[in-house]
């Protein structure tokens, strides 16, 4: 009998496998060697370490301090080298083609347009320089042969007060590029509340928004992005565990909130080790991800800030497969849940999953069950 552990992929597998990314930032992934070339070329000197290892290990410390409000000040760097419509087109381009090499085959990556003005850009001219920048990087994935589709996602930052002309611009430029809308930034005392204009006005133009909610703040950042402003995915929502009560028996009681979630199959854009860092879980195996994966929660896995967390979507999943033993099957469900969610028809994503994903599995998986015939053919013949 072949022994169920080895059902758990390994490394290349787990590159291998299709993976889909909802929750990533723009300026949370940057390449240390393109910051330090961005930096020369614009004339920021206050980056911390000019050589690039020495950066990344830099970003890396700096970020995990347990505080999200620290975690954030990682930012002002990155984002001081992104002014610029090369700047912006050479980070979008390189933002596809690693996800696309580590085998993300959909994504959704977010930004805050507002944030890249100071060289004199406009909101137009940054979205579409970020969305040339995708498609270019989509371009050399393909040369590789990978194959990728990347969405933006136009951030408001809540505690700025542009959130309204960040979602018209969202919904202008929604058939060019750009999937959705989202707000981001600090949750304590800036509740998305403030933000109610935007979410109904998009809400009226049927556009799809997520918040970043239930991350360093709790179950009312939730109860508000979903109940008061409609939200159709909770960024992050990892704070949902404060709803469900796990008895000394092993019982589980989900309150209301938490029930509503599950019910109405909310997406989760979990972000494991970003979630160690800002302090919102203490260690991979207490992160409630184990636990709403058993309870059939929509749980999806992300990367948050690929830069500032030294990771990837398959050190996320190698984390999680060394932590709750996942297998191929897991990792597959993630994905469909994922996908499932997507900011895109309905068809397109039905295509994703039929044609992308579960070939994709599939095949991983006939992998591992040739491996253990040839292997247990093996030790037959030796035991004859």
């Amino acid at each position: 009998m072949m022994s169920p552990t080895l059902h758990v992929p390994g490394q290349d597998q787990i590159r291998r496998a299709p993976k889909v990314l909802l929750h990533d930032h723009l300026d949370g992934g940057l390449r240390p060697g393109t910051i330090v070339d961005l930096a020369r070329e614009s004339g920021y000197e206050g980056l911390p370490e000019t050589e690039p290892d020495k950066l990344g290990i830099w970003f890396r410390e700096a970020a995990d301090s347990g505080s999200l409000e620290r975690y954030l000040e990682t930012f002002a760097h990155t984002c001081a080298v992104m002014q610029t419509r090369e700047a912006l087109v050479r980070v979008a381009a390189e933002c596809a083609e690693d996800l696309a090499a580590d085998g993300v085959v959909y994504a959704e990556v977010r930004y805050a347009p507002e944030q890249h003005l100071e060289a004199g850009l406009t909101l137009e001219e940054v979205v579409e320089a970020v969305n040339e920048g995708f498609r270019e990087g989509e371009s050399r994935a393909r040369r590789d042969g990978n194959r990728i589709r990347v969405g933006a996602l136009l951030t408001a930052m809540r505690h700025a007060a542009r959130s309204l002309e960040i979602a018209e611009l969202a919904n202008r430029y929604r058939d060019q590029g750009v999937a959705g809308f989202d707000i981001a930034g600090a949750e304590a005392g800036f509740p998305p509340t403030r933000h109610l204009d935007a979410f109904e006005y998009l809400k009226r133009e049927n556009n799809h928004f997520t918040i970043h909610a239930g991350e360093a703040f709790g179950l009312p950042s939730i109860w508000q992005a979903l109940q008061w402003c409609g939200a159709d995915r909770l960024g992050h929502g990892v704070r949902i565990i404060d709803d469900i009560e796990v008895s000394d028996d092993g019982g589980v009681k989900l309150g209301r909130l938490a029930s509503y979630v599950r019910d109405k199959r909310i997406p989760l854009e979990l972000c494991p080790t970003s979630n160690l860092q800002t302090g919102a879980a203490a260690s991979y195996a207490e992160h409630p991800i184990g636990l709403l994966r058993k309870l059939h929660f929509r749980a999806t896995v992300n990367t948050d800030n690929r830069l500032m967390s030294g990771t990837s979507m398959s050190r996320e999943f190698e984390k999680l497969t060394e932590t709750f033993g996942y297998t191929l099957d897991d990792m597959q469900w993630f994905t469909v849940n994922a996908m499932k969610s997507a900011f895109i028809p309905f068809d397109e994503r039905l295509a994703m999953i039929n044609d992308v994903i579960k070939p994709g599995y599939a095949e991983l998986k006939s992998e591992w069950l040739f491996e253990q015939t040839a292997a247990t053919s093996v030790s037959s013949a030796s035991v004859s």
